[in-house]
């Protein structure tokens, strides 16, 4: 059975202090009964901190890190110390990192195989821009994406891997996909997974919903049968409205 999860990217948000209180809140107050697997993405500054805390519910990942294990990388974050930190967990692939930081095909599979080697769950991002999607061109946008950077995995490790969609145009913005729109996009990629390795494999996959989730539409979207949880942003930071996202299912 597919993992249901509800991932909270905090992007650059939050001092210290901010991080600690969002973080004790969620954990407090987590569902011991939920079905959902809680994930936080925090600025790497906090990551050390809330990795060796003594809540073991929710798992932490960092958002960004440089696929090398050492060297003359100034300003960046290795992959062996991201796996040294405590995280479990890393985004790959979002929107963000690529439009601002101009992260390409290539560079996001050679993070993909250096989060691998080093054991680390990837959360991989794909996604249109507006003006991808008012060209009707989503569907071949988001399939290059996937093969450029990802599919070139065998069929055991990208089991291990969870797929996050994320409509460009709808991060950010208060605009969201609407239903039919989300589950026809979950449904393609879970076809090309089919199409790639086999059915099995694309159902043993989760598929993540991107796309401004929050507390009032988290449930319908959670209810598709291709959408398996969401990446939260700005609802993530409200540690009442993301409580209310994981209990969603």
């Amino acid at each position: 059975m597919r993992k249901k999860i509800v991932a909270g990217n905090w992007k650059m948000n939050l001092m210290n202090q901010e991080a600690l209180l969002l973080f004790n809140t969620i954990s407090s107050k987590l569902d011991k009964d939920s079905i959902a697997n809680v994930m936080v993405f925090p600025p790497s500054l906090f990551v050390h901190q809330l990795a060796n805390s003594e809540n073991s519910e929710i798992t932490i990942g960092v958002q960004n890190f440089y696929p090398k294990d050492k060297g003359a990388f100034t300003g960046e974050i290795s992959v062996s110390q991201v796996k040294d930190s405590g995280a479990t967990s890393v985004l790959i692939g979002h929107s963000e990192r690529r439009a601002y930081f101009n992260e390409t095909h290539q560079f996001l599979k050679e993070k993909v195989d250096s989060a691998i080697d080093y054991e680390l769950e990837v959360i991989f991002c794909c996604g249109e821009p507006l003006e991808i999607r008012e060209n009707n061109s989503e569907m071949s946008y988001v399939k290059k994406q996937l093969e450029a950077s990802l599919f070139h995995l065998d069929g055991d490790t990208i089991k291990k891997c969870v797929i996050a969609y994320e409509p460009v145009w709808a991060i950010g913005t208060g605009k969201t996909a609407t239903i039919a729109q989300a589950e026809e996009m979950h449904a393609a990629i879970r076809f090309w997974l089919t199409e790639k390795y086999n059915s099995e494999i694309a159902e043993s996959i989760s598929i993540l919903y991107g796309g401004s989730c929050n507390a009032s539409n988290a449930n319908e979207l959670f209810s598709c049968p291709n959408v398996d949880g969401g990446l939260i942003g700005g609802a993530a930071l409200d540690a009442e409205a993301f409580l209310q996202i994981t209990n969603s299912f």
